[in-house]
């Protein structure tokens, strides 16, 4: 199995977890208790991720400074969750809103411990449906992992 397919299944078994869940508040603190920043989920996704971006298959595109890259489309394996993972240092990326909103898993390189992601440490982030922001990383380099419903994003002009 290629090191994209392990991917795939660790994406599928966390969305199989979060299907049908409102994306909201408690989702958020939901995942930061049972797959926060340490435990091993959040493990082997950043060392998937890590690993993707240095295999090329993940962020392989550049735009504005940011690394980036959409990895899967919206699938049923993966409950109609698309993913996307960005490659972002000290840098606030293009305004855009999350129709059906947004999950997001701060993952902080090594050498910049200290990252967040929109004020965030490592982690996870929920945005409800509707939400809207810029996406910002400050104080150093972070890996974020983005999971959109339906793979609705609407970037603002």
């Amino acid at each position: 199995m290629s090191s994209k397919e392990a991917f795939h299944q660790l994406i599928a078994g966390l969305a199989a977890e979060i299907a049908g869940r409102p994306l909201d508040a408690q989702l958020d603190q939901w995942l930061n208790a049972t797959h926060g920043a340490g435990s091993a989920r959040f493990e082997a996704l950043r060392q998937a991720c890590i690993g993707g971006v240095a295999e090329g298959w993940l962020c392989e595109r550049e735009g504005g400074g940011i690394r980036y890259g959409r990895v899967f489309k919206a699938e049923d394996a993966l409950q109609r969750f698309s993913v996307d993972v960005v490659d972002m240092q000290d840098i606030a990326g293009p305004h855009h809103t999350h129709p059906n909103g947004e999950i997001d898993l701060i993952m902080p390189l090594e050498g910049s411990p200290g990252a967040t992601f929109d004020g965030r440490p490592a982690g996870w982030c929920v945005y409800g449906p509707g939400t809207a922001h810029r996406p910002t990383v400050a104080n150093g380099r972070a890996l974020v992992l983005y999971l959109l419903p339906e793979g609705q994003i609407k970037f603002t002009p």
